[in-house]
């Protein structure tokens, strides 16, 4: 059973109607305290709570409401319903422990998805502690793109093999060269979407002026350099998965918009007025810390948590480093048939040398190694020195030579503590004028000092 928790008996009405039609057997009562009985005699599956209940529209007492949900039952899940203007509300109600929220006037169809994701994932995700195998993971789903067989790995793919049967959004966070891609296109694979669209998006090499064309689409005239229609990836990826790479580097103009599509499931075209319906699932991805990026102003936080229903962490591959000579004989399979030199193999001893290096730029890093080490010593069976030659000519630190360092070679994160580094010593450790140089308030430069241990003197 659903409960509807709001003042307004028409707000209720509707909900009720809604539910009854999509086969949710519902109840709606007007005031707190009916809820905290109802819920104190038979918790429901899902509560639908309003945020106000009095002539004080501060939300206070939804949000006390929600607690006092959460302490006697904190197992059922909670979709708050505000306002646009409100959202800032809805945020304190997901820290608070709601799951999801709901803006006013809602779409029915997009409404009906959110329940049936909710419930649907608080009923898949619930931990039996059960740990699987890799061979009982892959009787049951689809991870034929992903080599390993670690334990950290093992918990997060039983994980997304989970989550990918709902409709969540899913945020997938991990440096650079960890395979977010391959696990966003495993959460599609594994989903009823699979045989719909899966759309990537790279939004980091999008400019904001261009965000509404090439997410949304135009009509021809649109603007100056229109000269045909464009068909928006958002379009492109309907009935199936949008996958949103890089989407710490999105402006805050763009992340405006995009809220308002993750929030509806609707769009416009650039000169076409009409309004369109999306069915959608969204998986986003990044190396950067968004929760830093939203103390920094620089990330919404209504955005931030729109799509982070689920977050999903990827290992570095120093921390299964168990796995690097899995991956290494799975790149030279695929050498083999590319190379047409069946005989190619790699040697124990190059093995163990691989697995004891850093590798800082990942699997990205490891396949390219690999390839330059097949390429250059054209011998059938690689040791540790075909390795070695090749590890050598890609240098971590581009020191003092003010060029960027080979791709897959240095994470963002590292570049961005060796450019600290750099601005520290050109100005001789003043503060502010690294921070200015840098494009950083002085906030945002300390807490990267300190997240990077990097020394400094706060008197200057």
């Amino acid at each position: 059973m659903i409960l509807i928790i709001d003042d307004d008996l028409a707000v209720r009405t509707s909900l009720g109607l809604l539910l009854k039609q999509a086969g949710y057997p519902s109840k709606g009562v007007a005031t707190p305290e009916d809820a905290l009985a109802q819920i104190r005699t038979a918790p429901p599956a899902l509560m639908l709570m309003d945020m106000n209940y009095s002539l004080d529209t501060s939300g206070n007492d939804g949000l006390q409401l929600l607690t006092q949900v959460k302490q006697l039952a904190p197992q059922v899940p909670v979709i708050l319903i505000t306002g646009w203007g409100s959202i800032t509300l809805a945020v304190e109600g997901i820290k608070a422990g709601a799951a999801e929220f709901v803006t006013k006037p809602w779409n029915n169809d997009s409404l009906l998805q959110t329940i049936r994701t909710i419930l649907s994932l608080n009923e898949r995700t619930a931990d039996t502690g059960e740990v699987l195998s890799r061979r009982q993971l892959d009787r049951q789903y689809n991870f034929r793109n992903i080599v390993g067989a670690d334990a950290q790995l093992l918990h997060l793919l039983r994980s997304v093999g989970q989550v990918a049967a709902t409709d969540a959004s899913v945020l997938i966070e991990g440096e650079s060269g960890t395979g977010k891609e391959l696990i966003a296109e495993a959460i599609h694979q594994n989903s009823h979407r699979r045989d719909r669209p899966f759309v990537k998006v790279n939004l980091g090499g999008i400019s904001a002026s261009l965000f509404e064309s090439e997410m949304f689409g135009h009509r021809r005239g649109a603007f100056t350099d229109a000269k045909a229609d464009r068909v928006g990836r958002f379009e492109l990826a309907n009935k199936g998965t949008i996958f949103l790479d890089e989407i710490g580097e999105l402006d805050l103009s763009s992340q405006v918009k995009l809220l308002r599509v993750l929030q509806d499931r609707t769009y416009e075209v650039l000169g076409d007025s009409k309004a369109r319906s999306l069915d959608i699932r969204v998986i986003c991805a990044t190396n950067r810390n968004l929760a830093e990026l939203v103390q920094e102003g620089r990330f919404r936080e209504d955005l931030f948590y729109r799509i982070n229903l689920i977050t999903v962490r990827l290992p570095a591959l120093r921390e299964r480093a168990d796995d690097i000579p899995l991956l290494v004989n799975h790149f030279v399979d695929g050498l083999r048939a590319t190379y047409n030199r069946p005989s190619l193999k790699v040697g124990t001893r190059a093995l163990h040398w691989l697995r004891d290096q850093s590798l800082p730029g990942n699997i990205r890093e490891l396949k390219n190694l690999v390839e330059r080490a097949v390429l250059v010593s054209g011998k059938d069976e690689l040791g540790p020195e075909d390795f070695q030659a090749q590890f050598q000519k890609a240098p971590v630190r581009a020191a003092g030579s003010g060029e960027l360092p080979p791709v897959g070679t240095m994470t963002l994160e590292e570049m961005e503590a060796t450019m600290i580094r750099k601005t520290l010593d050109f100005y001789a450790g003043n503060v502010s004028r690294v921070a200015k140089a840098l494009g950083l308030s002085r906030g945002a430069l300390y807490r990267r000092l300190e997240k990077f241990n990097i020394p400094f003197d706060v008197e200057k």
